[in-house]
């Protein structure tokens, strides 16, 4: 049998998985919320930079797991496998969960990749931990985990402008100019996380966290501040806090768990 073909390769690998239950060493998790009509928004930069990643490493979403699109195969010299939850924006601490205990992965192998407010289009910034600020997609990582202990890379994408609704500001398309801004620090993404799953968060750490974050953002984002801290409007009768982020409105299902 020629197993130079990646389609038998992958075959294998997946009945090497299913005979030993052996996990991949680095799970790279990005948020985004499912379907088309969301694809280009601000709030699924997560989405966006596994899309590129697994451009770049040649590996396919063809596979489905606890609720999410996977990838799995070698990237920087080791075992990984790309996960985008489908669970929409507010439920994805449910398939990470699921994720990591059906694989086996300790919480300081999860890297997990989102969009943030506090940052400005195309800054990226890389922790070992820490709490989940006002993003909700975190927010349900940390509470279905029941950690804050892993690392995560938070991609920018700018605040919005002073009296926008920031539910409405994330859900949008970014401005051309934001968007140029924002595909390049997909780039510089990407190169991160290869150097966090070859060397550690430390190494990438070091690397690519360069450049001082405007005023005191980066300080309220760390401390599960945001930056837009006053209360919001009203969505669906609930008030939310202007930091917080919003999944698709009310009347958009949400997959059954």
């Amino acid at each position: 049998m020629d197993i130079r073909r990646p389609g038998k390769l992958r075959a294998l690998a997946r009945r090497w998985e299913q005979r030993t239950g052996v996990g991949p060493s680095r799970l790279i998790v990005g948020l985004g919320n499912p379907g088309a009509e969301y694809a280009g928004h601000r709030h699924n930069l997560g989405f966006r930079c596994l899309d590129l990643l697994a451009d770049k490493s040649r590996l396919r979403f063809s596979g489905k797991r606890a609720h999410s699109l996977v990838a799995r195969g070698q990237f920087a010299g080791q075992d990984v496998a790309l996960a985008k939850p489908q669970t929409y924006m507010n439920e994805s601490g449910i398939a990470v969960k699921q994720l990591m205990a059906g694989w086996g992965v300790p919480a300081r192998s999860l890297l997990v990749v989102y969009d943030d407010v506090d940052l400005p289009p195309g800054k990226i910034r890389l922790r070992a931990g820490g709490g989940p600020g006002t993003h909700n997609g975190m927010r349900s990582i940390v509470d279905e985990i029941g950690s804050t202990a892993f690392p995560r890379l938070r991609l920018g994408i700018g605040s919005p402008p002073p009296g926008s609704d920031l539910a409405d500001y994330v859900l949008a398309d970014p401005s051309p100019d934001e968007a140029l801004a924002m595909q390049e620090g997909l780039a510089l993404a990407v190169d991160a996380i290869a150097l966090f799953v070859r060397r550690g968060p430390e190494a990438a750490m070091n690397a690519y966290n360069r450049g001082p974050v405007s005023d005191d953002r980066q300080l309220r984002s760390d401390d599960g501040q945001s930056a837009s801290s006053s209360r919001g409007p009203t969505t669906n009768g609930q008030q939310t806090a202007a930091g917080d982020r919003l999944a698709p409105a009310a009347d958009q299902a949400v997959p059954e768990r």
